[in-house]
């Protein structure tokens, strides 16, 4: 008899969910719904990764056992679902300590990761610029530091008594100090490419064009919206944290104005401040931005407490105040009577109801961007440039509307309304008016 093999590679893991009775939580919800909504979550998190969920444990508690998070009896009942379903690997979906991780793995025999660790590990798949990979690494080596102390057990257990004396803790100290050396050179090299940035922002500054900054909860089509309105080829994926490498593009509004959007990575719930700190590159657009577009999946039940995340995490980067409009994505996938119910709200609200795949609603929220974004004060000049000075010729013919243009020797004069900051930067010399007939 011919027996086939599997081709499917994937890891199977088990996912581990804990909530607690007090929990603040929707009036009528029973105890643990915000963290059973966490849960289904980190099945997507782990789908990202690659893996193939095998089951799911979940438990409500009074509170998290300092320890083992669950108590030992729960983790008897993990260690068999684990068996049961073949899993080698079992992802906790809150952040352990290092002492609760190696606990857990002590009980149940299997690898343990945290939601921190699987975050991480789809960061490291999808990072292609080299300041993004350098800043994952960078993250995963400060996340690895503390937890080296039960990588080794073999050697670092090696103590008191005869014949048990050895190197364990010399190479646990040599361990750590490569760790620090090697993210100590990271960091200088991310500060290199953050003034090299720094200085490209700098230049896109002097040209008079305003940042629009996509911002929103992971997945909830920031990308494909920003291909539909750039006409771009960002990478588009079901997949969270599919974009991680800030991407910006210039577009031409429909009052004939330019502006640049970027595109960022997706929000989460529970980002730990160590990897916003490690993704600064598309955080800086966020913060560099003129107006930021919130992007809401309009379509997930959830997404009121998917957008209260994203809230608390613009916050955090200070730019609250920022001029903002909302745009509730993904519209195909409700029914006519939804769009309609939502409309009375949105339209209250200012929002922006929209297809990215479709291409419903894009028109009318390019006018709302166009009406939005701060404008740069429009002069009327007449004045010379040299036909040299081929870039001065094409920003005024690229930002400003030419009214008329002639050559006169080695110069051309031209009469344009032109962006106040542009005649300003480019110190423009007026051109002595037309000679009467």
């Amino acid at each position: 008899m011919k027996t086939t093999r599997s081709t499917d590679s994937r890891e199977r893991v088990l996912l581990v969910g804990v909530g607690l009775k007090r929990t603040p939580r929707l009036p009528g919800q029973e105890a643990g719904a915000p963290e059973r909504e966490s849960l289904i979550e980190l099945a997507e998190l782990a789908r990202s990764a690659g893996a193939d969920v095998a089951g799911s444990v979940f438990q409500v508690r009074e509170a998290i056992d300092a320890t083992t998070v669950v108590g030992r009896g729960k983790l008897a009942e993990i260690k068999i679902e684990a068996d049961l379903h073949k899993a080698p690997l079992v992802v906790f979906d809150r952040n352990l300590t290092p002492t609760q991780q190696r606990n857990i793995e002590r009980e149940i025999e299997c690898r343990v990761i945290d939601r921190t660790q699987l975050i991480l590990d789809i960061f490291a798949r999808h990072a292609r610029s080299r300041e993004g990979q350098l800043q994952v690494e960078l993250a995963q080596l400060n996340y690895m530091l503390p937890r080296l102390a039960g990588q080794r057990t073999e050697l670092s257990r090696l103590g008191g008594g005869i014949g048990t004396r050895g190197p364990g803790e010399q190479k646990l100290e040599t361990d750590r100090r490569r760790i620090r050396d090697r993210a100590g050179k990271i960091a200088r090299s991310i500060e290199t490419l953050r003034k090299q940035r720094g200085l490209r922002r700098e230049s896109r500054r002097a040209v008079p064009l305003g940042m629009i900054a996509l911002v929103g909860y992971t997945n909830a089509g920031k990308s494909t919206l920003f291909n539909a309105i750039c006409r771009a080829d960002v990478l588009v994926s079901s997949k969270m944290f599919a974009t991680l490498d800030p991407t910006v593009r210039a577009v031409r509004l429909p009052s004939g104005r330019r502006a640049l959007f970027s595109d960022t990575v997706g929000f989460i719930r529970d980002l730990p401040p160590g990897l916003m700190t490690a993704f600064k590159a598309t955080l800086e657009e966020v913060q560099e931005a003129a107006l930021i577009l919130h992007v809401t999946d309009v379509s997930n039940p959830s997404h009121a407490e998917q957008d209260a995340g994203v809230e608390k995490i613009l916050n955090d980067l200070g730019v609250a105040d920022r001029p903002r409009l909302r745009v509730f994505n993904k519209i195909d996938r409700l029914a006519p009577a939804e769009i309609e119910a939502l409309g009375a709200t949105g339209a209250a609200g200012g929002a922006e109801m929209v297809s990215a795949l479709t291409g419903a609603g894009l028109e009318q929220l390019r006018v709302q961007i166009d009406e939005l974004l701060p404008r740069d004060p429009t002069v009327h000049l007449r004045f010379r440039l040299p036909l040299a000075d081929g870039r001065a010729l094409a920003l005024v013919h690229g930002l400003g509307h030419v009214l008329s243009s002639e050559v006169e020797g080695s110069e051309m004069v031209l009469e344009a309304d032109l962006p106040e900051s542009l005649a300003r930067r480019l110190r423009l010399v007026p051109a002595d008016p037309p000679a009467d007939d």
